[in-house]
C-alpha cells in the first residue's frame, strides 16, 4: 500500500490550498447550492487528468507549451470576470443573505465549475505533469499511486463542499457574506495576476 498512501498524501498536499476552485466549492457548500454536482465535477475532473497524466498526456503538453499559454490567458480573463462578480456582491447589500441569493442554473453551475477547473494551467502542472510523472517512479505500483491521488481529490472536495454547512449559523449575518465574497474576489484576482505574470515551463 506504499504507492497508494504516497499518492494520497501527495494529492492532499497539492490540493489543500487556497485557490479559485476551492473558494468556489466553499461558497457553493455554504449556500447549499448544487454541492454534490460541483464536488463530483471537481473530483472526476482531477481523476481524469491524473489518469491522462499516467497515460502520457504530460509528454504532449511539454512538447506543445503553447497549449498552456492559451489556457493561461483564457484563465486570466475568466478569473477576472468571476472576481468582479464577487466584488459586485460585496457592494450590493440586498444580495448578502443566503435566502436572497438566487440559485444558479445547472448549466451555469457546470460551466463555472469546469471553467475554474480547466482554465488554470496549475491544474495541468499538478495533476497531468507532476502526479502523472511521479506515478511512474513507483513501477508496478504506478496506478496505486494514481488511485491514491484520485482518492485525495474526492476526500478533499467532498469534505470542503459538505463540511462548509457547519458554518451555517454564520450565514444569516450580512457581514459574513461581505467578508466571504471579498475573500473570493481577492483570491480570484490574486490567481489571475499570478497566471498573467508567472512563466510556466
Amino acid at each position: 500500500m506504499q504507492g497508494y498512501l504516497t499518492g494520497l498524501l501527495t494529492g492532499l498536499s497539492l490540493i489543500v490550498a487556497i485557490g479559485a476552485q476551492n473558494a468556489f466549492v466553499l461558497r457553493q457548500g455554504l449556500l447549499r447550492q448544487r454541492v454534490l454536482l460541483v464536488v463530483l465535477i471537481c473530483s472526476f475532473s482531477d481523476a481524469l487528468l491524473i489518469a491522462l497524466g499516467v497515460l502520457g498526456l504530460g509528454n504532449l503538453i511539454n512538447s506543445l507549451p503553447v497549449l498552456l499559454e492559451i489556457i493561461r490567458w483564457f484563465g486570466v480573463a475568466f478569473l477576472l470576470w468571476f472576481g468582479f462578480q464577487a466584488f459586485r456582491r460585496v457592494l450590493k447589500a440586498a444580495q448578502l443573505k443566503a435566502s436572497d441569493t438566487s440559485t444558479a442554473t445547472i448549466k451555469a453551475t457546470v460551466l463555472t465549475t469546469l471553467g475554474l477547473t480547466f482554465l488554470n494551467p496549475h491544474v495541468y502542472l499538478d495533476t497531468v505533469i507532476f502526479i502523472g510523472g511521479l506515478a511512474h517512479q513507483f513501477g508496478s505500483n504506478t496506478w496505486l499511486f494514481a488511485i491514491g491521488s484520485i482518492t485525495a481529490s474526492f476526500l478533499w472536495f467532498f469534505s470542503l463542499g459538505f463540511g462548509a454547512t457547519k458554518l451555517a449559523p454564520l450565514m444569516a449575518k450580512p457581514l459574513f457574506w461581505k467578508i466571504l465574497d471579498g475573500f473570493i474576489a481577492l483570491v480570484m484576482l490574486s490567481v489571475a495576476i499570478a497566471l498573467a505574470v508567472v512563466r510556466f515551463n
